[in-house]
């Protein structure tokens, strides 16, 4: 989905410095490349080498000792100033590929999940858009699940590498939205629902004991085990309505006991608890069909 109106353009971020390349461990910075070296080296090491030859040749030293004085000298500039000072003056042009890869890397638009409640009337949306837009951020997916109050939309937004955590909430509070979360994700996120959702079924089809594994996917949620935390929850146990609090979830299957699942900070929604339950149906049929019928 393209932004409604323009976006405002973020000033360029600046180059990152040479020091940012250093390990972090050792301190060391990466291998540049041999050509870049080898360029280097001979820049630095040409005028010393002319140097000493000048000053060696011109004396009435025998042949022998003016090539042992040329060589231990040499040898001790190359080694203690000519290396060190080139890797320190040059130390930008040597790692300028890994520096225009990182900057690259850092000017690459980042992908954000995103989940805020808007009313349910018309415009909230264009108000929301239109917010994201200024931050020049594009809306890739949306998900509407309805909630008490509103509506929950559900984003895949794809950000300037620049942009922080802090920015996107804004955004989303200045364009209407209650209660914004915003996480980072990759590209997964963008795989179609209702073919993951029949993925997981076939899933459960093929095995009913996976419904636990499949259902924490479908929602991305945790597997609560702890009796604490089943007894503590206000979760729900004979329908398709989530806990009391949001985050926790309890699903009913008659040869595993409930389920309960926990998703802090993230509420499930009505339409995804209906889903947990669909799937806990299906795998309760097959677990009781025989075999033989299979």
């Amino acid at each position: 989905m393209k932004p409604l109106t323009p976006g405002r353009k973020h000033d360029a971020p600046q180059a990152p410095a040479a020091s940012e390349l250093s390990c972090e461990v050792c301190g060391r910075m990466p291998e540049p490349t041999k050509a870049r070296l080898t360029l280097a080296n001979v820049a630095v090491m040409l005028p010393i080498e002319l140097v000493v030859h000048a000053a060696v040749v011109g004396t009435h030293l025998p042949y022998a000792a003016k090539v042992l004085v040329l060589t231990l000298t040499a040898t001790i500039l190359v080694i203690w100033v000519a290396e060190p000072s080139a890797a320190r003056m040059l130390r930008r042009w040597l790692h300028a590929p890994a520096l225009r890869h990182r900057s690259r890397l850092g000017a690459a638009p980042a992908l954000w999940r995103a989940r805020t409640v808007l009313r349910d009337r018309p415009g909230s949306l264009q108000k929301l858009t239109q917010s994201l837009a200024r931050l020049d951020t594009n809306i890739l997916s949306i998900h509407v699940h309805p909630v008490d109050g509103g509506v929950l939309d559900e984003f895949v937004l794809s950000a300037p590498g620049e942009l922080r955590e802090a920015e996107l909430l804004r955004a989303l509070r200045d364009g209407g939205g209650s209660d914004p979360h915003v996480w980072p994700t990759t590209a997964l996120a963008m795989a179609d629902g209702q073919t993951g959702a029949l993925s997981l079924a076939a899933r459960i089809a093929a095995n009913p004991e996976e419904l636990p594994l499949a259902v924490a996917e479908l929602l991305h949620a945790r597997i609560e085990t702890s009796p604490d935390t089943d007894t503590a929850a206000a979760a729900t146990t004979a329908g398709p309505a989530p806990a009391t609090d949001g985050s926790v979830l309890r699903i009913p299957t008659a040869w595993h006991g409930p389920i309960t699942f926990s998703r802090p900070g993230e509420p499930f929604t009505p339409a995804e608890s209906a889903r947990a339950h669909r799937l806990a149906e299906l795998a309760e049929i097959l677990a009781h069909r025989p075999v033989s019928s299979r």
